[in-house]
């Protein structure tokens, strides 16, 4: 089944270009997002799993069968200006060495720092963490801290994934390990060496001021960065407005996407997004070759 889209006014195309399966830290796997992305009526549809592409085989088939235009997608972890922050690889040749062996190197540690999470977490009095997040993961190489969250949720220690969020796991709350992840230059050069193009991930989330989010564009456009994105499941409405603006003002492409993890846990439902603002470029103006 071949896509069909209309792509007159591209503002208007339901594209949710973020969201992750079990070969994460989502709770559904490929097929199943591929079947609620056609359901919620999205047009294009990209997969951006952390730190992995193992899903995107999949989601593409799956993609195909619904009728939905599909881009191959990753979110790169950075550590960048003494925080994390989260780069999408769109468009992506998930097959490519050198973005394979960055990925790789990237998930390099995580369960040493998951279970240094559970001996920090054991310390704040809750026992058996790193164990109890263990059974909530698809893909042993990416325990998270989303793992560990669901694991609290269930055991009653917090009555949702958000309040997790609040009380433990983040910077000078219990359980939270510090980790090196990838460069900001490692990241955008994976992507575009895998033939993709490079996404500032919901940037309404960072602890950044004004001008550190300015020098962080700066940079990002400089290595070749070439979209951030305004509408998104954590950005409010004044933010995509706000985000549109900074877009134009700095040159970059607008990109759209839900970040949904879970039916339970994600601010948004895959799809369910509202319109990109007026003005801005989306980042899949210039996708319709791709789709014919």
């Amino acid at each position: 089944m071949n896509p069909v889209l209309d792509w007159g006014d591209p503002h208007r195309i339901n594209a949710d270009l973020h969201c992750h399966s079990v070969q994460s830290d989502g709770v559904l796997n490929p097929e199943e997002l591929a079947q609620r992305a056609a359901e919620q009526g999205v047009q294009i549809w990209s997969l951006t799993d952390h730190d992995e592409v193992s899903g995107v085989a999949r989601a593409r088939a799956a993609a195909k069968a619904h009728g939905l235009a599909f881009v191959a997608g990753v979110e790169i972890s950075v550590t960048c200006m003494a925080q994390t922050v989260h780069i999408v690889g769109l468009n992506v040749d998930e097959t490519h060495p050198a973005l394979l062996n960055g990925l790789e190197s990237v998930r390099e540690g995580r369960n040493a720092r998951a279970q240094d999470m559970g001996h920090q977490l054991a310390k704040a009095g809750i026992h058996g963490a790193y164990e109890g997040a263990l059974k909530y993961v698809g893909n042993p190489a990416l325990v998270s801290r989303t793992h560990f969250a669901r694991y609290l949720v269930d055991q009653g220690v917090c009555s949702d994934v958000r309040e997790v969020f609040t009380r433990f796991l983040t910077p000078g709350k219990p359980g939270y390990v510090p980790h090196d992840w990838a460069s900001l230059p490692e990241a955008v050069g994976w992507i575009r060496a895998a033939g993709g193009q490079a996404v500032i991930a919901h940037p309404g989330r960072y602890s950044l001021s004004p001008l550190q989010l300015d020098a962080l564009i700066d940079w990002f456009k400089a290595l070749g960065g070439e979209g951030i994105e305004v509408v998104t499941g954590s950005h409010t409405v004044d933010e995509y407005k706000s985000f549109a603006r900074k877009a134009l003002r700095c040159g970059l492409k607008a990109s759209r996407g839900s970040d949904f993890h879970g039916p339970n846990e994600s601010h948004v439902n895959l799809g369910q997004l509202p319109d990109l603002p007026d003005g801005c470029v989306p980042i899949w103006d210039n996708w319709s070759h791709r789709f014919q």
